[in-house]
């Protein structure tokens, strides 16, 4: 008996040795650019929750092979689950963007309003060697000004070419987030104005 649960043992220890090693992904810009010089905004910045397709938010990258075939990639990990990674790489461009840090969970100063965002991704799609897509529906809120509470709800769908290489379509997705932190900050900024609309 001891000597078959030490066979066992050695067995699984080899397999473990065997086994291809984990690699991790970020969504994080791996160089951000420096902070964009803006005038401080007439307003403070809360990053709300992400929400992500549960068939994508994973701790494994889950990349789609045609219209019906999705395949989670074992060795292949976040560095985070992917809504937060989603929510972190988001809120990092967007203070660039706006000029402001997020000060969600934090206290507010009551003399200025409060600019919020809230992001719900419909679809995260990565396709190696043709694309990385996200469809995500973004809402805007603003509270504490003279007005009552307003909101503004838009979309955007965005598309960029990858390569076949798994870096590759992590890159093309941190090029897509860089575009809609984009939108969103360009709308944000002249709603609160009381002149943006959603971007077309």
């Amino acid at each position: 008996m001891i000597k078959r649960t030490l066979m066992l043992a050695a067995s699984m220890g080899m397999s473990a040795c065997n086994s291809p090693a984990a690699h991790y992904y970020t969504l994080q810009d791996a160089a951000p650019s420096a902070p964009t010089r803006l005038a401080k905004p007439p307003f403070q910045f809360e990053m709300l929750g992400v929400h992500m397709p549960v068939q994508v938010d994973q701790p494994q990258l889950v990349v789609r092979q045609n219209r019906g075939n999705l395949v989670i990639l074992e060795n292949d990990r976040w560095s985070a689950p992917l809504a937060d990674e989603f929510h972190d790489a988001l809120t990092e461009r967007l203070e660039r963007h706006l000029g402001t840090r997020d000060i969600a969970g934090l206290p507010k100063d009551a003399q200025r309003p409060v600019l919020s965002l809230q992001a719900d991704v419909r679809r995260f799609d990565s396709l190696p060697g043709q694309y990385a897509l996200v469809d995500v529906v973004w809402s805007l809120g603003m509270r504490g000004d003279s007005q009552q509470r307003r909101t503004l709800t838009c979309a955007s769908l965005i598309r960029e070419t990858a390569g076949i290489e798994l870096n590759s379509l992590v890159i093309a997705h941190q090029r897509v987030i860089d575009q809609l932190a984009a939108e969103i900050a360009i709308t944000a900024g002249a709603w609160a104005r009381g002149t943006g609309a959603c971007p077309n």
